[in-house]
């Protein structure tokens, strides 16, 4: 056990000096085998951080994203948080400005997570194959319990709203100005 740890160690070490020292926009951490993002990291990439658009966490056994992890690659475009133990995202997700694309499928959410819902680039969310019941009314997906010959679905499917581009365009703040 002790092998196989020590090779995952030194598979991120190395995933991650390529990164560093290829100047590259991207980090990959596929399959890791990681339980939390390593704090080390940060101190590597502490030069870095701002060119990393990419991130790609997949597969792995995150329970949570951390505050420090989305304040220090604050440039992100693309975020991939497929199969792991996700069931909540920080608040600080919506100081993600260019964050255009976020893979949260495979994951433990039960309700949309709404900081999402202010991150003007967003293009798109996946949040397939969650454990997602229930959606507010501000958020701009609904949850459709699926109705067939067998019931209500444990996991309904999530479909976009009718008045999804009017959500979107609608000024955020305006309520409070008032």
């Amino acid at each position: 056990m002790e092998k196989k740890m020590g090779e995952a160690v030194a598979r991120v070490a190395r995933k991650v000096n390529e990164t560093v020292e290829n100047g590259a926009d991207s980090l990959d951490l596929a399959d890791c085998k990681l339980m939390m993002f390593p704090i080390g990291i940060y101190k590597v990439m502490r030069n870095v951080t701002e060119g990393i658009h990419l991130i790609t966490l997949a597969n792995n056994e995150l329970k949570s994203v951390t505050s420090k992890f989305i304040t220090t690659f604050s440039q992100m475009r693309e975020l991939n948080l497929e199969g792991n133990y996700l069931h909540r995202l920080p608040e600080e997700m919506r100081t993600l400005l260019h964050l255009k694309v976020i893979n949260l499928s495979r994951n433990k959410f039960r309700h949309f997570p709404e900081q999402l819902t202010t991150l003007k680039a967003l293009e798109t969310i996946n949040l397939e194959e969650n454990e997602i019941t229930e959606c507010s009314e501000d958020s701009p997906i609904f949850c459709q319990p699926w109705n067939g010959e067998t019931g209500f679905s444990p996991s309904p499917p999530l479909r976009i709203r009718s008045d999804f581009d009017e959500f979107w365009s609608k000024p955020l703040l305006a309520p409070l100005l008032e």
